[in-house]
């Protein structure tokens, strides 16, 4: 029986089946493992602007102990004076149906077996069924600090793919990426707050990532 999307989604102007976490949703992990942009919007004076943009997603790292998402960006560009004067950024991001050979310059080889090839069209068919709404605070890493040097050389390893675009047809070159990290360019990063995910049924979940509580006594 043919399935027909819905129309409109599940009423979301509030909280909508609110959660919170100390780490991110499974399938919003997987989304950003596996999209290959994500979309960021900005807004200034309320003019809303929106960026198609390469990233980089860490779960931690040496300067953050929180999910972080890296991207570069011409210091001259309308996103950075838009996240200067309001750091309130919303990040959309949908995965792509790519091999992971495709998704990731480091994934292994696509599984050649039958039910390997099975469960892996299956995880496909899911995850670009959904989408993730990341809300967060934006920040430009300070300029020749370690901490920009590190992200830098992370976001470069991330978006460097010995095939090439992976979208293309053909062993033409692509458009050069437009946040490569060459010449002058600003590090962003984003520390998530809360994600919106969105699913075809229109069915719709709100998660707060909350720090985790310290030990005291070996109890939380």
């Amino acid at each position: 029986m043919e399935q027909q999307i819905p129309l409109s989604h599940e009423a979301s102007a509030g909280d909508t089946n609110k959660q919170t976490t100390t780490t991110l949703p499974h399938e919003v992990v997987q989304c950003l493992e596996n999209a290959r942009f994500l979309h960021l919007a900005t807004c200034l004076d309320n003019v809303p602007h929106v960026s198609l943009m390469n990233y980089t997603y860490l779960a931690e790292s040496p300067f953050s102990t929180s999910p972080i998402i890296i991207m570069t960006t011409n210091p001259a560009s309308k996103k950075i004076n838009n996240l200067v004067a309001n750091p309130n950024v919303s990040l959309l991001g949908s995965p792509t149906a790519l091999p992971p050979a495709a998704a990731s310059p480091t994934a292994p080889p696509t599984p050649t077996s039958s039910l390997a090839s099975l469960l892996l069209n299956l995880n496909s068919s899911a995850m670009s069924s959904i989408s993730a709404t990341i809300n967060g605070s934006a920040r430009l890493a300070e300029r020749a600090s370690e901490e920009e040097r590190f992200y830098r050389e992370q976001h470069l390893e991330n978006n460097t793919f010995d095939g090439g675009d992976p979208f293309a047809a053909s062993s033409e070159p692509a458009v050069p990426a437009p946040s490569a990290v060459q010449g002058d360019v600003r590090v962003v990063v984003v520390d998530i707050k809360d994600v919106r995910i969105s699913d075809w049924k229109g069915g719709v979940r709100d998660w707060v990532l909350v720090k985790e509580e310290p030990l005291v006594n070996g109890e939380r």
